[in-house]
């Protein structure tokens, strides 16, 4: 029998960017709003919940990046 190639599929958390992001704090948009160090993540969020009856359950933040798993 002849194994089937699995063919991997293009995943956004695989790139090298989002490489820690499971081990990121998630943070609400007020925290955003007093950040130092505003990202552009963190902005477009902002922008997402200043909009009436928005519903968000947070975004991950680039400053509460910790060591991934090996």
């Amino acid at each position: 029998m002849a194994k089937k190639s699995a063919k991997k599929k293009f995943n956004k958390y695989d790139s090298n960017v989002n490489k820690y992001q499971h081990t990121m704090k998630m943070v609400t948009s007020e925290t955003c709003i007093g950040c130092k160090t505003q990202c552009a993540r963190g902005l477009e969020y902002i922008e997402r919940m200043s909009k009436p009856g928005a519903i968000g359950k947070g975004v991950a933040c680039h400053l509460t990046k910790g060591k991934g798993h090996k």
